[in-house]
C-alpha cells in the first residue's frame, strides 16, 4: 500500500525558516490507514531539507527554538551566508544566463550556502510506523528547513507512507 500526499508552507524571507511538520505527518499517517511500514517526507527542493530532532521548548531572539538556532549559527561559522558576489564560485556565468531565462533575479541566484548546507544535512526522512504511528520517540519532531535566504516562497513537503 502506498499513500501519498503533499503539504504547502511559506518559507520567512532573509532568513532561514524551520517549520514542525510532526503534526502533519502524523495525520497523514493516520489517514493512510498504514499499521506497519514506513513514511518518508521529502524535499525535492535543493535548498531545503528535513530533519528529526526534539522540542528545545526554549525560543532564541529570533524566534526560532534554541535548538535550530545553535544549527544555523553552527552553519554560518561552516558554511557562511553568501552576502557578496564571488563570495562562492557558483554561481557562474551559465548558471545566472540560465536562472534569467527562467525569470530568476541575480540575488535569488546567490544561495550557494542554501544548496551546500541542504546537502550536507539532507532532503528527506524515514520514519517507522508500529502499529499505525509514526515511531518518533518520545521527544521527536519533523522539520522542514529552508536555509535559501534570499526571498520568502511557496515551498511543497512531499509525504508517502508505505506498508500495510
Amino acid at each position: 500500500m502506498v499513500y501519498k500526499k503533499s503539504l504547502k508552507l511559506e518559507s520567512r524571507h532573509r532568513a532561514v525558516s524551520f517549520h514542525d511538520v510532526t503534526d502533519q505527518v502524523k495525520e497523514i499517517v493516520k489517514e493512510s490507514k498504514v499499521k506497519d511500514g514506513i513514511v518518508v517526507v521529502y524535499s525535492h527542493h535543493t535548498t531545503c531539507s528535513v530533519i528529526t530532532q526534539e522540542c528545545a521548548f526554549d525560543m532564541s531572539m529570533t524566534g526560532l527554538e534554541t535548538l535550530q538556532q545553535d544549527l544555523v549559527n553552527v552553519f554560518e561559522e561552516w558554511i557562511p551566508t553568501c552576502r557578496y558576489e564571488g563570495m562562492y564560485l557558483h554561481p557562474g556565468q551559465k548558471a545566472l544566463d540560465f536562472a534569467e531565462e527562467h525569470g530568476e533575479d541575480n540575488f535569488g541566484c546567490h544561495n550557494t550556502d542554501a544548496h551546500l548546507r541542504s546537502s550536507i544535512i539532507g532532503r528527506n526522512v524515514t520514519v517507522v510506523i508500529d502499529d499505525g504511528v509514526a515511531d518518533l520517540g518520545e521527544f521527536g519532531r519533523i522539520h522542514f528547513i529552508d536555509f535559501d535566504q534570499t526571498r520568502g516562497r511557496t515551498r511543497t513537503v512531499q509525504v508517502m507512507v508505505i506498508g500495510e
